[in-house]
């Protein structure tokens, strides 16, 4: 299979010479051979095997907030989740609340729509700016917990395979994980349901408030070291994406 044959099975799923930098925090950078739009199971089920085919490497781009991106055109294929991969759903099991996020849904949204229904565990992730797939692979945490500590199971693809990870095959260290290079997080999910549901705006606005303050802190560091980057990954107190650097 050939690049070519992967832009014209995609459609208007497939975006050529796309803006890679732009779609970061930053919003500096160059751009990728091609950018593909996952909206389901359905389109990684039929695309993903022609983005592994063309041999290209792969990079899945979330928030990008933890992404610098060089100038020029990277010989990459980006992909961006949405639809289902942005969904969040959950159901009361009695002792456990079973929490399904998709790998596109940003972490401050989660935690602020399940602290709104009642159910704690991830108040911790309102001041962390990405979402669950990136957050996934590296261990993302912060104000106390991580995902770790949160995370029942992982959902990835892979040479056209689906596949669930456990907690301990995950082996999750500080920034972590065991997945692999090339491994698609599409979701995953269980957390519990609170003794004291009167604490968890509490905890959640604890988190924002520490958030911010460290945020200005990041700023002064950045403004005083430039950002003149040579490098397509910039990692930050939070990585949230899987980190390598561009050949």
């Amino acid at each position: 299979m050939t690049l070519a044959q992967l832009v014209a099975a995609g459609g208007d799923r497939v975006e050529q010479d796309a803006a890679f930098g732009a779609r970061t925090t930053y919003r500096v950078g160059g751009t990728v051979r091609v950018l593909v739009t996952l909206q389901s199971d359905r389109d990684l089920d039929e695309l993903g095997p022609l983005i592994e085919s063309t041999g290209l490497d792969v990079i899945v781009l979330g928030n990008g907030s933890n992404l610098l991106v060089a100038d020029g055109e990277h010989d990459i294929v980006g992909v961006h989740l949405e639809g289902q991969f942005g969904e969040l759903t959950w159901r009361d099991e009695g002792a456990s609340v079973v929490v399904e996020a998709g790998a596109a849904l940003d972490l401050p949204v989660a935690a602020r729509r399940l602290s709104d229904d009642g159910v704690i565990g991830f108040e911790w992730a309102v001041g962390v700016p990405g979402t669950f797939g990136g957050a996934a692979v590296m261990n993302a945490g912060g104000h106390g917990s991580n995902m770790a500590a949160s995370v029942a199971r992982v959902h990835t693809w892979r040479d056209g395979e689906h596949r669930t990870w456990t907690l301990h095959e995950l082996k999750y260290d500080y920034r972590t994980s065991a997945l692999p290079s090339g491994e698609i997080v599409t979701g995953e999910g269980e957390l519990r349901r609170p003794p004291c549901p009167e604490l968890i705006d509490e905890d959640r606005e604890g988190a924002v408030r520490r958030r911010r303050h460290r945020a200005g802190d990041h700023q002064q560091l950045l403004g005083a070291a430039g950002l003149r980057a040579t490098i397509l990954v910039l990692l930050a107190e939070q990585p949230l994406e899987h980190a390598r650097a561009l050949p």
